[in-house]
């Protein structure tokens, strides 16, 4: 059973859990080179069949996520050394179900993220004070969003929210045929050093009416929601252009203008 699992990754594949594994060696020895040599703990969600895990216990030791209780089972009998000495600890469960930090310590989220959970997954690790940095295969779109440097199309508010906190950037594509079943896009390694986690709710609200309709001014956004009198007052204390979008506006602003909003 398990052999004819893993020779037949596309088969068995689900659609629901977005399960795209990961076949180019060459790319889980870059991810795991990537990993600072600092001792923390790893986490890993959807280690699928094992491939990306099997090089993670090279670096420490491993608690990987699984919602697929067949590949569970494949887990469970692939790797009975590492969980019977404690190295590997597997958790087969929803990842969106679970509620508290991934681990009980200081830990690193290493993994090849399901696309239809990623955005998700990276917020949660920027709000988990236990998170210390993610190393995550993502949607290369996902990525850009995240690392998208200010003014360009990309910069919203999932740059500003990772980027106040934390070190981003993109290391590297991957391309499609690094995967089986091949996914339809091209994916990339994103690297988040955090420097703090996220804390306050109501500015990640703020961020999210901002950004609603990035092709309508920052102005007409904000307007949905405060009164425009406010608005004009606090636009010209910060020397904010009236036709600004959101892209547009620098790191510090979003912050000097959430301050004087709240």
């Amino acid at each position: 059973m398990y052999q004819n699992l893993n020779k037949n990754a596309a088969k068995i594949a689900d659609k629901k859990f977005g399960q795209n594994f990961l076949k180019d060696s060459s790319v889980v020895v870059k991810i795991v080179e990537a990993i600072p040599n600092d001792g923390l703990p790893l986490v890993e969600i959807g280690p699928g069949l094992g491939d990306l895990t099997r090089q993670l216990l090279k670096v420490g030791q491993v608690r990987a996520y699984e919602v697929d209780k067949r590949l569970c089972e494949y887990l469970q009998n692939e790797f009975k050394e590492p969980l019977e000495s404690g190295d590997l600890e597997l958790v087969c469960k929803d990842i969106l179900e679970h509620s508290g930090s991934l681990q009980d310590g200081e830990y690193s989220l290493v993994a090849n993220l399901p696309y239809y959970i990623a955005t998700t997954i990276i917020l949660n690790g920027l709000r988990d004070t236990n998170c210390k940095r993610l190393l995550v295969m993502v949607q290369k779109e996902v990525a850009e969003k995240f690392a998208a440097p200010v003014k360009s199309k990309n910069f919203g508010s999932l740059a500003v929210l990772s980027q106040s906190i934390a070190d981003v950037k993109i290391l590297f594509e991957v391309p499609k045929e690094a995967f089986v079943p091949p996914p339809k896009v091209t994916s990339a390694i994103l690297y988040i050093e955090k420097r703090d986690s996220l804390k306050d709710k109501d500015f990640e609200d703020f961020l999210r009416i901002a950004t609603k309709q990035p092709r309508k001014t920052l102005y007409k956004n904000l307007s949905t929601f405060y009164d425009k009198k406010l608005l004009e007052t606090v636009y010209e204390q910060l020397d904010i252009k009236s036709n600004a979008r959101a892209h547009e506006l620098e790191l510090s602003k979003y912050h000097q203008l959430y301050a004087k909003l709240k």
